[in-house]
């Protein structure tokens, strides 16, 4: 059951995301303006969830690693499955921001 929400969120499985980061790894927050603006991962680009579409010429090629994160994971999750249908190969949903500060702040 754990593991079937986990692929519903796009959680799963496992990547050293410490390794993706350390290796330039794009972090992309899709929270708010607002809620990005109160917080965020040192380095990470901000992109609304709402707003990803028209921004795509942002991020680099559509085979480097982008790690999506946002307040819960639902949004990151959406954001990654988008991103998946635009044809980015390497994407991973690490769920709420804050989980991403030990390895940047």
């Amino acid at each position: 059951m754990i593991q079937a929400i986990k692929t519903i969120l796009g959680i799963g499985p496992k990547v050293n995301l410490g390794e993706l980061i350390a290796n330039g790894a794009t972090i992309l927050d899709v929270r708010t303006k607002g809620e990005y603006a109160s917080g965020h991962v040192k380095g990470s680009i901000n992109i609304p969830l709402d707003q990803l579409s028209g921004h795509l010429t942002k991020l680099k090629d559509k085979g480097h690693p982008i790690i999506t994160c946002c307040a819960s994971g639902m949004r990151s999750s959406s954001a990654k499955s988008f991103l998946k249908r635009q044809g980015y190969t390497n994407v991973h949903n690490a769920g709420p921001w804050v989980t991403l500060t030990r390895y940047r702040n």
